[in-house]
């Protein structure tokens, strides 16, 4: 539990649960961020999938995001492309499954936890979740998930998000631009709806969910190459003396 875990159950009816989970406020590190790319596409090549949620453990924070202790560990751009292209592996497989992604969102996401409720093709959360992008607070910036973010909730949003970094925009502010498509007051009645949102689909023409996950992301073939190119950015940057003060401060903190 040290590093963190995910894991994958497939329930009988095809549900396709990954959970992950970590000590630092569910952050992912890259060894996180590894196995979710993988278990995503695992799961989504398996006959026996027909939908996949995806969740966090705990009853709190979602994602924390960026592993901190890792940032300041990077010493040169090539290791800070390889992490940051983590994000981009987890946001790629998500994109590029066959089967429909679920988002189980229970309380705050920052940074790359948001890019992952961006990735969901349909999203629930509870009254207590909230996001933030705090990039620029360090002097870099979300650009690895920011076409997954942008594509969600349009470019004036994002620049609202990006621009007020150290600002956590509440669950009627996500679901007025659309990162939440369902929002319940407690945990118990988050799971309730999910359960009944996912077995309403179970059943469903497989085919047509697989052509409809390809209409829903037509267009994004380039991310490819997009996002790895914009996690060289993130890499480069976060070499900067004033960004490694910074990371120290606000582990500190």
């Amino acid at each position: 539990m040290e590093s963190g875990f995910v894991k994958t159950e497939i329930n009988t009816n095809g549900l396709a649960v990954i959970t992950f989970g970590h000590p630092a406020h569910n952050a992912l590190p890259s060894n996180l961020l590894a196995n979710l790319s993988d278990q995503i596409q695992s799961a989504g090549d398996n006959s026996a999938t027909k939908l996949i949620l995806l969740q966090s453990e705990g009853d709190t924070t979602f994602c924390a995001g960026a592993s901190f202790d890792e940032l300041l560990a990077i010493q040169d751009e090539d290791a800070g492309k390889a992490f940051f292209s983590g994000f981009a592996d987890v946001i790629n497989a998500m994109r590029k499954s066959p089967k429909l992604i679920v988002g189980r969102v229970q309380g705050k996401a920052v940074g790359g936890g948001v890019g992952l409720i961006a990735a969901c093709d349909y999203c629930f959360a509870t009254e207590k979740a909230a996001v933030k992008l705090s990039e620029v607070s360090i002097n870099i910036g979300p650009f690895v998930i920011a076409p997954a973010v942008e594509r969600k909730i349009g470019i004036s949003a994002l620049t609202e998000l990006s621009l007020n970094p150290a600002r956590f925009f509440d669950v009627q502010w996500a679901q007025r631009h659309d990162l939440f498509h369902s929002v319940r007051p407690t945990i118990f009645e988050l799971d309730e709806a999910i359960e009944q949102f996912c077995e309403q689909l179970i059943n469903k023409n497989q085919e047509a969910l697989t052509a409809l996950k390809k209409t829903l992301w037509h267009g994004t073939k380039h991310w490819d190459e997009l996002l790895y190119k914009q996690a060289a950015i993130s890499g480069r940057l976060v070499l900067s003396p004033e960004t490694k003060q910074l990371l120290k401060t606000f582990k500190r903190s």
